[in-house]
C-alpha cells in the first residue's frame, strides 16, 4: 500500500512537471514568520525565504512573474496602509507601496498591468498602477470589511466580499450621458442672454457619453468573505464563515439563488476546480470562546458543483485558509494555517497528494516566469 501511494506521487509529481515547466513558483505567505515561501510546486521543497513585512495576508504576482505584491492588513481600522513587493527573479524584498490615506489592504487582484486592493478602514477598493508608481483609481463600495476582490480580465466586472455587511459587491460599467448644466435652457443658474448661445436658436450640447461604475451589494450570509467565480461566469458562490452556509449567486440577475449548510466550521476560503466539476471550501475553526486549536474536526471539504452535495471530506490537522488551484487543474494546494502546512490535494482522486511544512500559511499564488 505504501509503495503504490509513493508511485501515486511520483506520477503526480511527473504531470505537474509536465504541465506547469520548471519556471513556475508556488508562492505561499507565512504569518509566523512574516516571510514570502517561495516554492517548487515539483520537489514541493522551499527554494527561498524572503520578508514579507507586517502581518501578511494575501499575496499575488505579477503577469510577467516578476513581482509578487503582498497585502500587509492590520485588520479593519489597522493603521497600516502599504503593500510589501518580493523581486521573484533575485528573491529579495522591493521598496513598500505606501497607500497614503488608505489602510487595511486585503485582497489583491492583478490584471491589464495593475494591482487591484481592497482597503477595509476606508471601506473602498483601488488601483496601483507599477509603471507610474501611484495609486491611480479609487471606488468606494460603502460596504463594511470589504475583504477579497477578483477583477474580470474584461476589466469591466469587479467583485468583492464583505465580511461584516454579509454581502457580495458585483460592481459593473456602462455608458453614461451626462445632460446640460441645470437651469432654463441648459444654463447655470444666474446666466445672462438668450437660451442656446448668443442667438438662442442652438439647444445646449450635451456632454459626451463616459464611463461609470455601478454597484450592487447582494445579501450573502454573515461572514461572508471566501467566494469564487465558477469558470462558466455564471455563479458566484459565498461562504458564510459565521452562518456555516454557503450562497450561490445568479451572476445576470445579481440575485441569491439558493442558501445551503456547509460542513466545515468557520468557512474561510472557498475555489472552484478549474472544470467546474468541484468547488472546495475550507475552515479555520469555530468562532469566539469555541474555537478549536487544531482538532479532528473536517476542515476541507469537497461539494458537487451541480447537485451542491459532500464529496469528500479532509481532516488536515488543523484550521484551514487559503486554496489555490495548480494551473493544470491537476492539484490543490491548502493552507493548513494552524497546523503549519500546505496540504496538496490530487484533485483526481481526492487523495492528499503530499504536504509542505509552513509557518503558519495563509496568502498563496502562482508566479510564471
Amino acid at each position: 500500500m505504501q509503495r503504490a501511494a509513493l508511485l501515486l506521487t511520483a506520477l503526480v509529481t511527473a504531470a505537474a512537471a509536465t504541465a506547469m515547466g520548471s519556471a513556475a513558483e508556488l508562492l505561499v505567505l507565512e504569518k509566523g514568520s512574516n516571510t514570502l515561501a517561495i516554492i517548487d510546486p515539483v520537489s514541493l521543497q522551499v527554494r527561498a525565504r524572503v520578508p514579507s513585512g507586517t502581518d501578511p495576508h494575501e499575496v499575488v504576482a505579477s503577469s510577467d512573474g516578476t513581482r509578487a505584491y503582498i497585502s500587509n492588513y492590520g485588520g479593519e481600522g489597522s493603521s497600516l496602509n502599504f503593500i510589501s513587493v518580493v523581486d521573484l527573479t533575485r528573491h529579495t524584498a522591493l521598496p513598500q507601496i505606501y497607500l497614503g490615506a488608505l489602510h487595511s489592504a486585503h485582497g489583491l487582484d492583478f490584471q491589464g498591468g495593475k494591482l487591484y486592493f481592497t482597503a477595509e478602514t476606508n471601506k473602498a477598493i483601488g488601483r496601483y498602477d507599477p509603471a507610474a508608481r501611484r495609486v491611480d483609481w479609487v471606488l468606494g463600495i460603502g460596504q463594511d470589511r470589504t475583504h477579497m476582490i477578483i477583477v474580470a480580465p474584461d476589466l469591466e466586472h469587479i467583485y468583492t466580499s464583505n465580511v461584516s455587511s454579509g454581502t457580495i459587491s458585483i460592481i459593473r460599467t456602462r455608458m453614461q450621458t451626462f445632460g446640460p448644466p441645470p437651469g432654463p435652457g441648459g444654463r447655470p443658474p444666474g446666466a445672462s442672454g438668450p437660451p442656446g448661445g448668443p442667438g438662442g436658436s442652438q439647444p445646449a450640447p450635451a456632454f459626451a457619453p463616459r464611463k461609470v461604475w455601478e454597484v450592487t451589494n447582494v445579501p450573502a450570509g454573515r461572514g461572508s468573505e471566501g467566494f469564487d467565480i465558477s469558470p462558466d461566469g455564471r455563479q458566484i458562490w459565498a461562504a458564510n464563515a459565521q452562518d456555516g452556509t454557503i450562497t450561490v449567486i445568479d451572476v445576470a440577475t445579481m440575485k441569491a439563488r439558493a442558501t445551503f449548510a456547509v460542513g466545515v466550521e468557520g468557512a474561510n476560503r472557498l475555489k472552484f476546480s478549474l472544470d467546474g466539476h468541484y468547488v472546495l471550501v475550507s475552515g479555520l475553526g469555530a468562532f469566539g470562546p469555541a474555537r478549536k486549536a487544531g482538532g479532528n474536526h473536517d476542515n476541507l471539504v469537497v461539494l458537487d458543483a451541480a447537485s451542491h452535495r459532500l464529496v469528500k471530506a479532509f481532516q488536515l490537522g488543523g484550521g484551514s485558509a487559503g486554496i489555490l488551484m495548480e494551473p493544470s487543474g491537476a492539484r490543490a494546494f491548502v493552507a493548513v494555517n494552524q497546523g503549519g502546512k500546505v496540504a496538496v490535494i490530487d484533485l483526481h482522486t481526492l487523495r492528499l497528494a503530499g504536504e509542505i511544512p509552513t509557518s503558519q500559511p495563509d496568502g498563496m499564488a502562482w508566479a510564471e516566469h
